[in-house]
This record gives C-alpha cells, sequence and structure tokens, in this order.
C-alpha cells in the first residue's frame, strides 16, 4: 500500500478494514493491510449468533406457539447464544479453530478423546406475550444446516421452554415509540401542553422511562412507564437540543401492554424554560456560533497495516489473543483472553469479561427527579442502544469493525453495521531510562489495543472500552458524554440537589454506576479452578525497634476465604487492591503468578440505605464482590430488574451461600462508580469524563514483558522543527514572557 499524503483527505484516513479473503496456500500470505488466518469451516461455539441463525430461532419458537392467537401475541425481547460450558470451548479452541493447541486441555490419561465435531449451538429467547402479559424463556437447538438457511424450512428444535412468573423484561425501542405516540394523541395531555403555549406536537419529546419499584402499585403485574416530557423550540430544526426545555407539572403513566395512557394529572402548571442560546452542539452557523479555526488535520498512517490479526471474531496482537462476542444487554464481551509468553506458551488470563449492569440514581427528592434510577442494561439494553459507527466514529487508523445482529421487537433481525471497533493507539512513552554517565538512552513507544462500542440510552452516550498494553495490562475504561437530564425551575426559584446551568434551568446531582463481571482464569486450562483472591493494604509500621526513624510501611496481604469475606470498598488511603493468584504456578523467585485489579477513582452510593432503588441494586452496597464460578449467576440484580419487587435478588443473595474461595474458579464483580455535580461546562453537551480500573500481571512474568518492545524507527513522516509554521506574537510583554 502507497503512503497516505499529506493532502489526503479525512475520509481516506479513517479507513475501515475489510475481511481479507483467504490467500490460496502456496502463495505468501501479504504483510499489507490485516493479516487473515485460515478459516475455520463453522461458527466458534463463542460466536454471536449470525442473523441467520435468529432468524431460525424466532421461526422455531413462533411455530411452537399453541394457537394463532398465541403465535401473534409473541414479542421477541432478546435472542442470544446460550454460551457452552467451558470444557467445549476448550475442545473447539484445541482442535477446531484458533489457537489451535491441545495443551489447552487439562492432561488425561491415555490421552484426549478428540471428538468428530462440536455440540450444536443453541439460542435463548426471552419472548414477552402482549396478550397474557407472560414473560417465558425457551432454549432453541440451531444445527449448521438450520443455521445457514435463510429462506424457508426455518425449523430448529426447542429443547426447553418455560414461563417466569412476577416480572417484567426490558423495554424495547419499538415500545418507546409506541408509547410517545400514544401520549401525544392524548387529549387531556395536549390540552395541558395548550397551557404551556404549545399545539405543536411535533416540538414535543416524550422519553419513556422504567418506572422502577417504589411501591406495590409498580407491582409487575403490568408493564408499565412513567414518561419524563420535553419541548423543542424549532420544528425545522431535527437536531436542536430538545432536552434543554423539560415539561415539568404533568404526570403521566402508560400501561405498555395495551398501549393506553392509565393515569394522567396536570399538577403544577411550571413555564417553559426560555428558549436558551446555548442550547444547541451542532457545528458552526447551525448552532449559532462560530468554529475555531486553528485545528489543523492530525493523521494516523500506518503503511504497513495495523499490527493485530483477525480471524471471524478471534484476535492475536502483540502476544495477547482473544475472541470478541456482543450480547444485546451487555453489549461488548470478550472471551477466552491469553497472553503468549515465550517457551511457557499461551498462559489464560480470563475466560469472559464485560459490563453486565449500569445504574444512574439521581439525588434529587423533587418529583419527577426521584423515580429517576436508570438501570441502563437489565431495563434497556447496553447493546441493543449500541451506534452503527457509520454514523460517527472517533477512532482513527486502520479500523476492524464487526456488526451485530439482534431481534427486534416483533422477531425480525435488524443489523447494525460497524457496532464494535478494533484499532490500535499511540499511548505515549512505554518506558525510558537515560545513564547520567554516558548520557545514553533507551526509550520506548507504548502502544495499545482498543476494542470499544458506544451506546445512546436517552439523552445520554456511554462508551465502553476494553484496551489491552504491551506491557501486559488490562484496561476497563468506560467515557460518559451526552446531554444532561434537566429540571424546569419557577422564575427566581433556586434548588440545592442540582447546579443552575441556565435561566430556568437545573441539573439534578447524580451519580453513574457500572458493574463489571470477570470471569478469572489466571494460568488456569479450561476445567481447572486454581484461583484465589488477596487484598493487599498497604501499613504503617508501629514506632519502636523495627521503626527506629518512623518511615516503614508495607503491604500486608489477606486471602478472602469466603464470599461473606469478600465483600470489600476502595480504600485509597491504604493503596487497597486485590489479586487473583494460581495457586499452583510460580514465578522465578517463587512467588506465586498472578493479576491484580487496581482500581481507578471510585465512590459508593450517597443515597441513605432505604432508598427504594436500593431494594433492586444492593450491589451497588460494596464496591467488590468476589464468587466461585455458575453458569446461571450472570447479572449482579437478576435477570430481570425491571419492576422487580424482590430484596436484593442476585449477588447480594448468591453470597449468602458463603461459598469458599480458596482455590475455586473465581469470578470477580468489581462496581465503579463516578458522583457527577453537573457544570456549567457540561452543557450543552458534555466533554467526555473517564472511569475505569485496570487488570496489572503481579509476578506474572518473571521481569516487564515490555522489554522486548522495538525501538521507534524514523521515518520520512515525522514533522521537523523548521516545519512548523510560527506567528510572531504582537503583545510585547507576553512576548518577554
Amino acid at each position: 500500500m502507497d503512503p497516505i499524503p499529506k493532502t489526503a483527505s479525512m475520509a481516506t484516513l479513517i479507513r475501515p478494514v475489510d475481511p481479507i479473503s483467504d490467500p490460496p496456500p502456496t502463495k505468501t500470505p501479504t504483510n499489507k493491510g490485516i493479516s487473515i488466518m485460515p478459516r475455520a469451516q463453522t461458527s466458534h461455539p463463542l460466536d454471536p449468533l449470525s442473523a441467520a441463525e435468529i432468524s431460525v430461532a424466532v421461526a422455531t419458537v413462533r411455530a411452537a406457539g399453541a394457537t394463532p392467537e398465541v403465535r401473534d401475541s409473541m414479542r421477541f425481547i432478546e435472542v442470544v447464544l446460550v454460551e457452552p460450558d467451558k470444557h467445549v470451548v476448550a475442545l473447539a479452541d484445541a482442535y477446531f479453530f484458533p489457537p489451535f493447541q491441545p495443551s489447552l486441555l487439562p492432561r488425561t490419561k491415555g490421552g484426549p478423546v478428540i471428538p468428530s465435531r462440536l455440540p450444536s449451538r443453541q439460542a435463548r429467547l426471552i419472548v414477552y406475550n402482549k396478550k397474557s402479559n407472560e414473560t417465558s424463556i425457551w432454549v432453541v437447538e440451531l444445527s449448521e444446516v438450520h443455521a445457514a438457511t435463510r429462506g424457508g424450512h426455518h425449523r430448529g428444535k426447542v429443547i426447553s421452554s418455560k414461563v417466569v412468573p412476577n416480572v417484567q423484561p426490558p423495554m424495547d425501542a419499538m415500545e418507546y415509540a409506541e408509547c410517545e405516540a400514544v401520549v401525544k394523541d392524548f387529549p387531556p395531555f395536549r390540552e395541558a401542553m395548550k397551557r404551556r403555549g404549545i399545539e405543536d406536537m411535533d416540538l414535543v419529546m416524550v422519553d419513556p422511562w422504567c418506572v422502577g419499584y417504589h411501591s406495590t402499585a409498580d407491582a409487575p403485574s403490568r408493564r408499565l412507564a412513567k414518561p419524563l416530557i420535553f419541548c423543542r423550540t424549532e420544528s425545522d430544526c431535527p437536531m436542536e437540543n430538545g432536552y434543554a426545555r423539560p415539561v415539568e407539572g404533568i404526570h403521566v403513566l402508560v400501561d405498555m401492554q395495551n398501549m393506553v395512557v392509565i393515569e394522567f394529572e396536570d399538577r403544577k402548571l411550571v413555564p417553559l424554560p426560555p428558549a436558551d442560546p446555548l442550547r444547541n452542539y451542532t457545528a458552526g452557523e447551525t448552532r449559532g456560533g462560530v468554529d475555531r479555526s486553528d485545528v489543523k488535520p492530525l493523521q494516523i498512517i500506518q503503511p504497513e497495516g495495523p499490527s493485530f490479526r483477525v480471524n471471524g471474531n478471534f484476535i492475536e496482537w502483540q502476544k495477547w489473543n482473544f475472541r470478541i462476542g456482543f450480547t444485546p444487554r451487555e453489549g461488548l464481551v470478550i472471551y477466552s483472553v491469553a497472553y503468549v509468553d515465550g517457551s511457557r506458551g499461551r498462559r489464560p488470563v480470563a475466560h469472559r469479561l464485560s459490563i453486565v449492569e449500569m445504574v444512574v440514581p439521581y439525588g434529587d427528592p423533587n418529583d419527577p427527579h426521584y423515580r429517576k434510577n436508570a438501570f441502563d442494561a437489565g431495563e434497556d439494553g447496553l447493546g441493543k442502544n449500541a451506534h452503527s459507527l457509520k454514523k460517527g466514529c472517533d477512532c482513527l487508523g486502520y479500523i476492524k469493525y464487526f456488526d451485530a445482529h439482534f431481534t427486534n421487537f416483533t422477531g425480525g433481525v435488524e443489523t447494525i453495521e460497524n457496532c464494535v471497533c478494533l484499532h490500535e493507539e499511540d499511548h505515549g512513552i512505554l518506558w525510558k531510562h537515560q545513564d547520567w554517565r554516558t548520557g545514553l538512552a533507551e526509550v520506548r513507544r507504548s502502544r495499545r489495543l482498543s476494542v470499544s462500542f458506544v451506546c445512546t440510552v436517552a439523552n445520554y452516550e456511554y462508551g465502553f472500552f476494553w484496551h489491552f498494553y504491551q506491557d501486559g495490562k488490562i484496561e476497563a475504561e468506560v467515557k460518559l458524554t451526552g446531554i444532561l437530564s434537566l429540571g424546569a425551575l419557577q422564575p427566581g426559584e433556586t434548588r440545592k440537589y442540582g447546579t443552575t446551568i441556565a435561566p430556568g434551568l437545573y441539573a439534578p446531582v447524580h451519580q453513574h454506576f457500572f458493574v463489571a463481571r470477570m470471569d478469572m482464569a489466571v494460568d488456569c486450562k479450561p476445567g481447572e479452578a486454581f484461583n484465589q483472591v488477596v487484598e493487599v493494604n498497604l501499613k504503617v509500621e508501629e514506632p519502636g525497634k523495627n521503626n527506629a526513624h518512623n518511615n516503614a510501611f508495607y503491604a500486608e496481604e489477606e486471602l478472602h476465604r469466603s464470599e461473606l469475606q469478600a465483600m470489600r470498598d476502595c480504600n485509597p488511603l491504604t493503596a487497597r487492591h486485590w489479586i487473583v493468584r494460581n495457586t499452583r504456578n510460580v514465578n522465578r523467585t517463587g512467588q506465586l503468578t498472578g493479576f491484580k485489579l487496581v482500581p481507578g477513582s471510585n465512590c459508593l452510593p450517597l443515597a441513605g440505605s432505604e432508598a427504594k432503588f436500593l431494594r433492586r441494586a444492593a450491589f451497588l452496597k460494596h464496591n467488590l464482590w468476589v464468587t466461585p464460578y455458575a453458569h446461571e449467576e450472570m447479572y449482579p440484580g437478576g435477570e430481570f430488574p425491571n419492576q422487580n419487587p424482590r430484596v436484593g435478588e442476585g449477588l447480594a443473595t448468591w453470597v449468602k451461600q458463603n461459598r469458599s474461595l480458596e482455590e475455586a474458579d473465581i469470578v470477580l464483580w468489581y462496581v465503579f462508580g463516578v458522583t457527577h455535580v453537573p457544570r456549567l461546562e457540561d452543557w450543552p453537551v458534555m466533554p467526555v469524563e473517564r472511569i475505569g480500573f485496570m487488570l496489572m500481571p503481579h509476578g506474572f512474568f518473571n521481569c516487564s514483558p515490555a522489554v522486548d518492545v522495538p525501538p521507534s524507527t524514523t521515518t520520512d513522516l515525522e514533522l521537523k522543527e523548521n516545519d512548523i509554521a510560527t506567528k510572531p506574537i504582537q503583545n510585547g510583554i507576553i512576548a518577554k514572557l
């Protein structure tokens, strides 16, 4: 590939990478673009369901409906892969798919038994019956023939089905759109808006929110939504920020099963806030402003292509390898994370990494804000709300995109093209030292591989990133942006539970919490359960003969032996962190090999212990939970948090078993959050705020794994100092400074 000239347009710099067809066996694979390894013939057991497989699963379940009325009433909330047992994944990775390593399997007497084929893939469906208000779970077997079928004969095999009582499944975008139309067409609502000077319903925005669970009135016997109302000022401006004019004082409750307004009250006439001249965020004159003119192009050029290799969903990069998955609820999932460590071979680190839940509680006790406690994964779905990055991607350089397939509410298949982004990033200095005696220096630049997706849940955007580094670290990062959820103020009114950001507008204080579920496998082959968790706190040595100079401190370790002991919180005063260790593997100094969880900035819920949302979110009460692996324990608030009346369902209940953790298949649940006291600078669109944590090798290697990174090479593309245009500073005083 030819180098990109300096005059190249940005469209040529943000370059999507299409899959490259397999080269003939007799030819040497090219080193330009992304190297594609020989492809396996069927889907890997962990590959997300294809569009065809989803169609087969939906058609199979629909055909199994007892009557035409039942079949017509089926609404499809979720269709996902049934992830197989870990030994099936091990067989696949040993003999059928990359990395093709039989050494992954535990040793057995007489040698391994190699199967002729893998078990058929299965799909799990959550189905809502709109007629009966029942939720059911189905499991369908998909054969290879069925999975490849795109038309006709859509019959898999129903393995099981059951009705789950007393639950409500997540809401769907189709329901939200229908709810908005129903509210806007409701005569008392139109009359209430007319009292506020609004007759054009095209200006009105109705954002349905799940009601949560505050009393028996919210019981899951009814499928309910409590919308928030906003109003734009210009009907001919599709990019106008409608969230700048919240409509307060109107109480609406919608029966989402029958799509009717069941409660309505115009409680208080709060005037609409005046149109804020700073409300819009589009470019230049379209927002009523002028864009800065001194931003020069920044080109990311990889003339030999990227350093990663892709085969389907299997990724190899800088000794790391893993698989990419995607679900409607979690979004991005990282499977089978391992590091290739020279003569020690492929060393597993984690079986599965994902963000399984997030909760956004607001701190304003006034109506309607006290009810704003969104469970964005469990009530809506992070994956289902993901963006197609065709519409805007902040990644530069070579990019490999992955599509995502979902069912919609009526059972059709929808595809989000370019949903997941894979690319490399420069990350500053990796390491450096200069010998002051000789003047000789060695320096290496850091590079990281980023896998990410972005979703929008109503007014907020969330970017979810997993970064892999050359020194063996893994970083989970969430980028928060989007638009604040606002309230309206009466003339002259202020509220201490938020920040006034414009005349008549205030932004309530709130928190964002995320739960990472990490099924660890540090130096464990599939089937092995040789991990334990150790907490490390820095201790100050007591004054005395061991601390004569009062300068001594040391790291004290404590083994978490059971689940109840492992309910822990962050403590920056003691530099608290946790290490997942392998109980059977040691490094060259005899220490157990491990990976440590290093917290970033964090917080705990500021709401009182009796806050209603904590009934469903008891898992927020601690930053760290540890459980032994159990296949059905996936979501910390239970599978159905929407309108959930059960107290402490999920993680807080599972740990009461107090199972042993001394040598186990360890699952870490790390809860991390940010407390958001809004600023004027967060308006009209919030600059990204970052939050996350790090998984860092701790005695896993015998020395720095980054010492073999080669020096950077000087290229003709480097910009010399003489090439940088300078302008004389006019002000003499500033020039002297």
